[in-house]
């Protein structure tokens, strides 16, 4: 699994001139799902996530979790995050999960994440067209892997 992590002043995503899900102040995750992806890559990311220090304190040190500062989450599907370019110029995702893997796997992450910060995730929806909209905080952006633990 990846995911690109993103403190934001306020984050939404639209589907169909509707927002399915809006947050003010907090993390906006952009989330992709491999082939061979488990409930251990889940688990380790959303521990990860939840209690990663990119808010700052009263010092202005990023020392501060999302949920230490009252944060909100919202949690977008993004299978193009495992594009692969090494050929030509169209990207192939042959690395992205098949649609029902994916399904399932960013449905139990966003569960995940709420057991975790004890709130509501808010999110996208799965295999939509969404319109994502964010006021990037810093900006701070974080790419994380779970095949990757750095």
């Amino acid at each position: 699994m990846k995911a690109v992590i993103q403190r934001v002043k306020h984050a939404s995503v639209t589907v169909d001139d509707k927002i399915t899900g809006a947050i003010q102040q907090g993390l906006l995750v952009l989330l992709g799902v491999a082939e061979g992806d488990t409930l251990e890559d889940l688990e380790w990311l959303a521990t990860k996530i939840s209690k990663m220090r990119i808010f700052s304190d009263g010092e202005g040190k990023m020392n501060l979790s999302v949920q230490e500062i009252n944060g909100r989450v919202l949690v977008v599907s993004q299978f193009t995050l495992f594009a692969s370019t090494k050929k030509g110029n169209r990207p192939s995702f042959e690395g992205s999960a098949k649609p029902d893997l994916a399904k399932d796997l960013y449905l139990q992450f966003c569960s995940a994440m709420e057991v975790l910060l004890n709130d509501k995730v808010e999110r996208g929806i799965f295999a939509a067209d969404m319109k994502v909209e964010l006021l990037n905080d810093g900006p701070v952006t974080i790419i994380i892997d779970s095949k990757n633990k750095e």
